[in-house]
């Protein structure tokens, strides 16, 4: 079973709608590469970022959990959904822009991984083509590790979430969601989601053989590091 795939049907309740993050990709598309015609999302998860961009492109996603996919091809039936691993994806056409939002990277848990992403991203970019993503920070996952665990009632149900860094610099979150029955029991679903921590300048370094990064932010517009609650980075395909 996949990560995400127990989670899958209670994601979208939990998060909401990623309208803030729909809006910072389209103005960085618009003010990065303006003539974009072709999006690949990796890690497309249930298509909600993917549906908020709207019918301007043609729209891909790759995701390793099938029960994710299954939302996603309701949210977007015009997208084409593959089931895959965004560390050896390989497809046959080039994009505009390739995302990779909502910390999915963090998800590659060796930096190994996180090396065959950007090479396969740049393998699939146009010239001058954009890589928009996003990771928790190291200092985000210690916070998140030294924080009470958080309780969210939606729905009628109970998701309870902690994070646990004994391993740094894997962290994993432990998700618990009491899904309450039609006879007020619950039903208990539990997943465990690993996610690696990386320092910036790690990943800096990485992404410099394919790119130049033009952007790279923390959730206040500030210089990112490796403190900030997140760090955003927009990185432009390097000429040959």
């Amino acid at each position: 079973m996949a990560q995400y795939d127990s989670f899958a049907r209670f994601y979208d309740a939990v998060n909401g709608e990623p309208e803030d993050c729909v809006s910072q990709i389209l103005e960085l598309i618009e003010r990065y590469q303006p003539d974009t015609q072709s999006v690949l999302e990796l890690g497309c998860g249930t298509g909600a970022i993917l549906a908020g961009l709207g019918s301007s492109f043609s729209l891909t996603g790759i995701d390793l959990s099938d029960e994710m996919l299954t939302f996603a091809r309701r949210r977007c039936p015009a997208a084409r959904l593959i089931q895959g691993d965004i560390t050896s994806f390989s497809l046959s056409e080039k994009f505009d822009v390739v995302v990779c939002v909502h910390d999915t990277l963090n998800h590659v848990t060796t930096f190994e991984g996180w090396t065959s992403v950007f090479a396969n991203v740049a393998d699939h970019l146009h010239d001058g083509g954009l890589f928009i993503f996003d990771i928790n920070t190291l200092g985000r996952l210690r916070d998140l590790a030294d924080m009470a665990a958080w309780v969210f009632d939606f729905d009628g149900h109970t998701l309870i979430m902690d994070v646990d860094l004994d391993s740094e610099p894997i962290a994993t979150w432990n998700i618990r969601i009491f899904e309450r029955q039609h006879d007020d029991s619950f039903e208990l679903h539990h997943e465990s989601i690993l996610e690696l921590g990386v320092s910036l300048d790690k990943v800096r370094d990485a992404l410099v053989p394919y790119f130049n990064i033009v952007v790279e932010s923390d959730t206040r517009g500030s210089l990112a590091n490796d403190e900030s609650a997140r760090a955003l980075i927009v990185a432009q395909l390097a000429k040959p």
